[in-house]
């Protein structure tokens, strides 16, 4: 099945390099054209100067002029349309890189990494070689963050409901979902703050003084100054009346120049950007979708006609922009008071759909996180959507269960089953037999099931849960803290968890590490017996034999399991399968044996 995803990677990936290729001929066309013209226009003032024909010098300048403007911006097209082909082919290639080598060109969430979450850390959430990492589509700063959250905390039922049936309406429309991508790429190496600032620009009024009468002399202005400059040729007594008009218009620009450079500080930077972005707007506006979740998300687009918006914007501030050129600007400034006839253009915008912006990229970025939940949907179509469990007890009963960031062939596959109860399971094993492995597959799994993703597995059913870990307990020299001591931390959070938040599912390896052999025992017996008493639920992995005793204290709450090895010629072979019951081979002596210590 990977391998019809796969196919259908490449052929994409084929057309959009043959249409790049294409578009990259006539920009290249379009880029001789031009030194056409040029020379054409060199040839043409050549030639009307030797006939001394000023009416043919003027002619052909303002037809070739118009060539060249027009050839710029046929050039300029086919370049985006190069530029777009040349990043879908991109877009693809990840694809078929994400499946086969699980790389990824986009942010793998490094920033979000957080030692001290309930269970992002020990889960391998974000970071290099992790969920993140696997997941993420979103190129956008607000699309990282969203679907960050969605994995650092479990959605409500109907919301997961709901996500469930919209990545399962964008797993149809994979052409649109890598199509959107494409149009966003962009974004993964802009500026991540540019929005931020954007949105604090739009929310913050310029408060420009004499805005009003301002916005009427705009209005006038240059009717007023041509009509000074057509009656000082017709009568040159009156040449110092325009002279005096036009330093006025200078004048009064310049008066208003730090408001102007207040807002070109930010939204001059950000104008072809809007315009990239309203593209992509369109692309989700002109879809039509039926999942509730989608239509919602695509309805807060419509009423606020966004794309439209966007775009109009991007206008404003290129229009602002065309005073960056000197002689530009001191023409435009001289006639139109044009600097201050934009900014006043931006700030009724600001006032009319400042709002809107800021609710439409929210819109953005959900369906970013959206379609980088697809994608696990789209590439892996064996995974599996699974249930969502009701009931005041616990739920977390799967099949054919594996760990997704473990390489397809090398995965082996358990089923558990927890079913609308309250259940401690003891897991006992030896060294390297999977027991971490496990836990994790489990942990890993929920977290995809709880943010609305397909998950790696044959079916599964799971509650709305808050998981809780306790695995990777390491100290901390900044915080002068001792491995015992990060441990004892951590179970304060575990026991504070597990009375305060709603239905706590923990996941336990090995406790206790950083203290002596009696001490583990007695302070790990007496944490499974506080959390018994505390109705928690949740699996502990242990080496010490003496906690599985506790099923025999425990018979209806707690439950034994294990991983063995076997022992064949000396060798030792791990099958990595859950079993019933406690386990009775170890290893360690086999694996000291295997590096020259003999134990007796």
């Amino acid at each position: 099945m990977e391998e019809d995803i796969i196919n259908f990677y490449r052929e994409q990936v084929l057309g959009a390099k043959a249409k790049a290729n294409k578009f990259k001929k006539l920009a290249n066309l379009y880029s001789l054209l031009r030194l056409g013209v040029f020379a054409l226009t060199i040839a043409a003032i050549t030639t009307g100067a030797i006939l001394d024909n000023f009416t043919f010098i003027a002619a052909s300048t303002v037809l070739m002029a118009l060539a060249f403007a027009w050839l710029v911006a046929r050039q300029s097209r086919f370049e985006e349309q190069r530029n777009y082909f040349d990043d879908l082919v991109k877009v693809n290639e990840n694809e078929i890189d994400s499946i086969l080598n699980y790389g990824n060109l986009y942010n793998n969430g490094i920033r979000y990494h957080n030692d001290k979450h309930f269970y992002t850390a020990d889960l391998d959430i974000f970071g290099e070689a992790s969920l993140y990492k696997l997941i993420n589509r979103g190129a956008t700063a607000p699309g990282n963050d969203k679907l960050a959250s969605w994995l650092s905390a479990p959605a409500n039922k109907a919301t997961i409901l709901a996500r469930q049936e919209a990545i399962k309406e964008i797993r149809a429309k994979n052409t649109w979902k890598t199509e959107l991508q494409t149009l966003l790429l962009f974004a993964k190496s802009a500026d991540a703050n540019q929005l931020v600032r954007l949105s604090a620009f739009l929310a913050s009024p310029l408060k420009l003084p004499g805005e009003n009468w301002l916005k009427k002399y705009c209005r006038i202005a240059p009717y007023l100054f041509i009509t000074a400059v057509v009656m000082a040729i017709l009568f040159p007594a009156l040449k110092a009346l325009a002279i005096l008009l036009g330093l006025g218009n200078l004048g009064l620009v310049a008066s208003k120049a730090a408001y102007i450079k207040k807002a070109d500080l930010v939204a001059g930077k950000i104008g072809d950007t809007l315009g990239r972005y309203a593209k992509a707007f369109k692309k989700v506006e002109a879809e039509e979708w039926e999942s509730a979740y989608c239509a919602g998300l695509f309805n807060r687009l419509k009423q606020g006609n966004t794309s439209e918006q966007i775009n109009e914007l991007s206008h404003l501030i290129n229009k602002l922009n065309y005073t960056l050129n000197m002689l530009v600007g001191l023409m435009l400034n001289l006639v139109f008071i044009w600097s201050i006839k934009q900014i006043i253009a931006i700030e009724e915008w600001k006032r009319t759909n400042r709002q809107n912006l800021q609710d439409a990229f929210d819109v953005l970025a959900e369906f970013e996180a959206l379609m980088s939940l697809a994608s696990l949907h789209i590439n892996y179509r064996h995974w599996t959507i699974p249930q969502i469990a009701d009931g005041e007890c616990y739920t977390l009963s799967a099949k054919s269960i594996t760990h997704p960031l473990i390489p397809a062939g090398k995965r082996i596959e358990n089923d558990y089953h927890l079913e609308n109860a309250f259940k401690i399971d003891i897991i006992t094993g030896s060294n390297m037999a999977g027991k971490s492995t496990f836990l994790r597959t489990l942990g890993i799994n929920t977290v995809l099931a709880l943010c609305g993703a397909p998950v790696c597995a044959g079916e599964m059913e799971v509650s709305v849960i808050t998981l809780m870990s306790y695995m990777r307990i390491k100290d901390s020299l900044n915080e002068s803290t001792s491995t015992f001591k990060a441990e004892l931390d951590r179970l304060q959070m575990l026991l504070a968890a597990v009375e305060h938040e709603p239905k706590v599912f923990f996941l336990i390896d090995e406790m206790l590490r950083g203290t002596n052999s009696v001490d583990k025992y007695r302070g790990s017996k007496a944490v499974i017996e506080q959390l018994i008493a505390k109705r928690g639920v949740g699996l502990v992995a242990t080496h010490d034999l003496q906690i599985a005793r506790l099923e025999d204290k425990y018979p209806e709450y707690v439950r034994n399991f294990h991983f063995d090895i076997q022992v064949q010629q000396g060798e030792m072979l791990f099958d990595y399968k859950l079993k019933h019951g406690e386990c009775n081979i170890f290893n360690a002596s086999l694996l000291l044996k295997q590096i020259g210590i003999n134990v007796e």
